[in-house]
């Protein structure tokens, strides 16, 4: 989910944390008493203002039999197009000799490698030439052997365990959770003592091809404005409009992609981690998976039992509920009211009005704020945009409106995600029951995928459609009913579940209606049960108030697991 950021004053107030950061403090103690024990890397490290530094002071890049061919990160490093007759030459010319120009750890310690594997598009036919190239990015905690250094071997600066990271999604970009929290992650996890590595899953970010179905990012906005309306603005019609929007959008993914459609399933990403292992050169995949993520390695521990290492799954998804027909949004509900009530509202006035501002009473209330109160507000608030939305004007974008529909979909749903977020959403929240729509309005221009604030990468194309490609992959065999009566009542009831995230998981699985239209059967799916006896056991992560993976999941997971 995309982080909001907020510009106008006052600014947000810091908000102490308490029960909302315990699943992190958990993974940090576990993690930490598990990966421990992994031999520590070489003693020297590589700083960023070495004295030493001079032309080609680390040799050349790519070294020699490095199958990620990884380079020092520069913000041109993207892996080379597929029609590209001569990629790792290209690949190559895009190593910059000046370590000066490369992307080191914030402290100097350590750098960040970037590259790509080729790995087969379809693994069950061999005859099918074409590939897939995946983007991967490494942050190399010892940094990079002096080429003065003649006593220790380049290779002794890799550890011996990776930590391999995925955001979740579908369609989050691991290179992008990388370059965010890499450093985060060795120090949680390892004590500083392990490499950590991203990588974009096949059709994500910067990995090719790209699942973009749309020629430009503006024009998936503009259609979206009509596609997501929530279903309290509008009446059945719009479901009419949103199942042939998505039936255009997928015959645009056939005409674009090809049969690409039939490549991007869940077990075709296992088998690319279970290559990234390879590649590394280790007998097991050691991890930190989040979300979707977690459906990624619960399904590459059954279908590679003896590859299981020290793996953490955190906010567990339950894969098998994503064989049945909507069954990765209608399962995944339990959880999401909780967390705006008792875990956003809550923890507002637990904070109280010096760290929240939604704490703060309104002139009609006398007394500190109470739960009921600010739930009532809110709600009051929520009724008034479903009525009439509220006029807005930016510098940036000119004017604009603030939406129910928006407002849920592109700004709340998605900061039940983010806790650090909390107090800016407050904050906004606060002064849009004001009548001041400028935080909302800005938290909604930010939301569009013209804006890409990430310092270490440039913007890329949006592969948004990926994530209906792999959902409606995972489900293909689930049968279909006629119409689209199953689907109202789906709606209804989902949306009747939970007002904040039932209308978006609905449209992340009404796709699925169109999914056999373009294409042919997956390549492979994973059919099998989920109690293979694994290597090393899995730490599973799950939480009560987790907005997308119910605490349920965990249970019934750790029960078959």
């Amino acid at each position: 989910m995309e982080k909001g950021k907020f510009t106008s004053t006052p600014q947000p107030r810091t908000w102490p944390w308490r029960t909302i950061v315990w699943v992190a403090a958990a993974a940090g103690i576990v993690g930490l008493v598990g990966f421990g024990k992994f031999p520590t890397p070489a003693p020297r490290w590589a700083f960023r203002d070495d004295p030493q530094v001079h032309d080609l002071p680390y040799g050349s890049f790519p070294q020699p039999g490095d199958p990620f061919k990884f380079i020092p990160c520069t913000d041109a490093s993207r892996p080379p197009p597929l029609d590209d007759p001569t990629p790792q030459q290209s690949w190559a010319a895009l190593f910059d000799t000046n370590p000066n120009h490369w992307s080191w750890g914030s402290t100097g310690r350590g750098i960040y490698l970037c590259g790509y594997l080729d790995l087969p598009l379809d693994y069950h036919n061999s005859s099918d030439a074409r590939i897939v190239r995946v983007a991967v990015t490494k942050f190399q905690v010892a940094g990079l052997a002096h080429r003065n250094d003649t006593s220790i071997s380049p290779k002794s600066y890799r550890t011996e365990r990776t930590i391999i990271i995925n955001p979740g999604g579908p369609g989050g970009s691991g290179t992008s959770f990388l370059w965010e929290t890499a450093e985060e992650m060795t120090n949680r996890f390892s004590d500083g003592q392990l490499d950590v590595l991203g990588w974009d899953p096949r059709g994500v970010n910067f990995s090719l091809p790209a699942a973009a179905c749309y020629p430009q990012d503006g024009f998936r906005d503009r259609w979206s404005l009509l596609a997501l309306r929530y279903r309290e603005e509008a009446p059945k019609a719009q479901l009419e409009a949103v199942d042939a929007m998505n039936n255009a959008t997928f015959f645009a993914c056939q005409q674009r992609l090809g049969d690409f459609g039939r490549f991007i399933s869940t077990a075709s990403v296992a088998r690319d981690l279970d290559e990234i292992r390879k590649a590394l050169d280790e007998e097991e995949v050691t991890g930190y998976l989040v979300s979707y993520g977690t459906g990624i390695g619960q399904t590459y521990v059954n279908m590679f039992p003896t590859r299981a290492g020290r793996l953490i799954l955190d906010g567990t998804e339950y894969v098998r509920d994503h064989r049945v027909l909507g069954g990765f949004g209608w399962t995944s509900l339990d959880n999401a009211t909780d967390a705006w009530r008792d875990g956003f509202l809550g923890e507002c006035i637990n904070a109280g009005p010096k760290w929240c501002a939604l704490a703060n009473p309104i002139s009609s209330q006398d007394g500190p704020v109470t739960l009921a109160q600010l739930e009532a507000r809110m709600t009051q608030l929520l009724e008034s945009l479903k009525a009439r939305p509220r006029s807005a004007y930016t510098e940036s974008a000119g004017p604009s409106l603030v939406t129910y529909s928006a407002l849920i979909e592109r700004v709340l749903y998605r900061a039940m995600y983010r806790p650090a977020d909390w107090p800016a959403t407050a904050q906004m929240l606060y002064e849009l029951e004001a009548g001041n729509t400028t935080l909302a309005a800005n938290s909604l221009d930010l939301s569009w995928s013209d804006h890409s604030e990430t310092q270490f990468y440039p913007h890329v194309p949006s592969s948004t459609e990926l994530d209906s490609l792999v959902i409606c992959a995972d489900s293909y065999d689930a049968p279909l009913p006629d119409g689209l009566e199953w689907w109202d009542k789906l709606w209804e009831t989902m949306s009747a579940q939970s007002w904040i995230a039932g209308n978006s998981r609905f449209f992340a699985v009404l796709p699925c209606r169109h999914y056999n239209t373009y294409w042919d059967s997956p390549s492979e799916v994973y059919r099998g049960d989920l109690n293979n006896t694994l290597k090393t056991p899995t730490l599973l992560i799950a939480s009560p108030y987790d907005p997308a993976t119910p605490l349920r999941n965990g249970r019934r997971l750790l029960a078959e697991l």
